[in-house]
């Protein structure tokens, strides 16, 4: 097991945006505007625990194969660290590293009391059968059992996991310590204590901030054309909730490429043809195939990017031509392309409010999860959407009030909170 600093840990190729090093970047912008001192903005900057496992791991085959398994935990200056775990062959303890900062200043904007971590194994699950990919999330929780728990850090689903692993994580738990822990994890089946409503929760967050952004620009979801670069558990949730409420989704996309139709995609039907193609919305007999690349130049008022990191970068922002563009993925705009986009009056959506949704809903989860008391799925809305108006209109105050953008104004927020609790509660020893 190996702890260490995250910044001496791997090189990242020229070519490619370090996460790593963007998230930095947004914490020393926020800095700057709060005006933090340089002892605090450089306790903030290092995660508080780096941990790298091996995963032994026998195949159906016999073949004996060991992996690597990261967790990192940013800040637990507010409470329990919490953060997804994603199986994905991109994943690399920068990545993960970054998103555990991300994670911290997202609970603190949206106003509830956990701090940032992050997980990830390098692995495509599609290429592991069901039985192997248990054996993985058995053995890699088994190794962190001593840095995870309801009140120390409490994983989640991300890409590439589901409720599934998540069962998997909390019996592994749970027969460790010898009781049901169901508050060690979030994002489980309802079987076991999961909540109502997680599913499309990060979705619905999405929904109710680009719903309420029109609405300052005196508009509704009625008719609104809408693009989604993302057909995946976010995607899709998105696309279904925005169609329920009267907007014209002009075009999705996967991995494999996407669709469009200029007189509005059926939703439902679309939902139906991917569950059925491996998740891919190629080739949907009622649309025209367009590439990802394409898809994010499409006229729209909305365009949501709900896929990967670094989609919208200063080669592509020119050809953005939505008013509103909301982040669902974790930093789909980089920051210089979202100073371009802000130049010309485009209302950008930062991701640590566009995607709170998800860990809103964890959140209440794990409230019902350690009370043993378990809500129907219209209170798990109604407390969700309430937390995700606050939050936004504490963002736009606070852009109006400070003279800066949506995401410094969210960032100041986030950052300033923990910042401040870190001075309440001092430096120890």
């Amino acid at each position: 097991m190996v702890s260490t600093s995250v910044r001496s840990l791997e090189n990242h190729s020229p070519a490619h945006i370090c996460p790593f090093d963007q998230a930095c970047s947004y914490l020393e912008w926020a800095g700057k505007e709060l005006k933090l001192d340089q002892g605090l903005l450089e306790i903030l900057s290092h995660p508080r625990k780096v941990v790298t496992v091996s995963i032994p791991v026998k195949l159906d085959d016999g073949e004996v194969r060991v992996l690597a398994g990261h967790r990192v935990q940013h800040s637990d200056v507010l409470g329990p660290y919490k953060g997804g775990i994603r199986y994905h062959p991109a994943v690399t303890l920068r990545e993960v590293s970054a998103l555990a900062m991300l994670m911290t200043w997202k609970c603190a904007l949206v106003g509830i009391p956990y701090g940032g971590a992050k997980g990830g194994i390098p692995i495509d699950p599609k290429r592991y059968s069901v039985g192997e990919l248990e054996r993985i999330s058995r053995r890699y929780i088994s190794e962190l059992i001593k840095d995870i728990g309801p009140a120390v850090d409490i994983p989640a689903p991300d890409m590439g996991t589901s409720a599934r692993e998540m069962a998997w994580m909390m019996d592994t738990y749970s027969v460790n310590v010898g009781h049901a822990v169901p508050g060690v994890v979030t994002g489980k089946p309802l079987s076991i204590g999961g909540s109502r409503g997680r599913e499309m929760a990060t979705g619905r967050g999405v929904m109710i901030v680009v719903r309420e952004a029109l609405a300052d620009q005196g508009k509704s979801l009625v008719g609104v054309r809408v693009v989604i670069q993302g057909f995946g558990n976010v995607g899709c949730a998105a696309a279904e909730l925005l169609h329920q409420e009267g907007a014209k989704v002009i075009a999705v996309s996967t991995g494999a490429g996407g669709v469009f139709s200029q007189t509005g995609l059926d939703i439902p039907a679309l939902k139906a043809y991917a569950a059925n193609n491996h998740k891919s919305v190629a080739g949907f007999p009622q649309a025209t195939p367009i590439s990802n690349a394409d898809l994010l130049t499409l006229p729209c008022d909305v365009l949501i990017p709900a896929a990967l990191e670094n989609q919208i970068t200063e080669e592509n922002v020119h050809q953005v031509k939505a008013q509103i563009v909301a982040e669902a993925a974790n930093g789909p705009v980089t920051l210089e392309a979202n100073l371009s986009l802000e130049a010309r009056g485009v209302t950008v959506l930062p991701d640590i409010l566009a995607n709170a949704g998800g860990v809103v809903v964890s959140y209440l989860e794990w409230v019902q999860g350690l009370s043993y008391v378990f809500w129907d799925e219209e209170r798990v809305n109604r407390e969700m959407e309430h937390l995700m108006v606050q939050a936004y209109r504490q963002v736009v105050q606070q852009s109006k009030a400070r003279q800066v953008t949506l995401r410094l104004a969210a960032y100041t927020l986030g950052v300033g909170r923990v910042a401040q609790a870190l001075t309440d509660r001092g430096l120890y020893p």
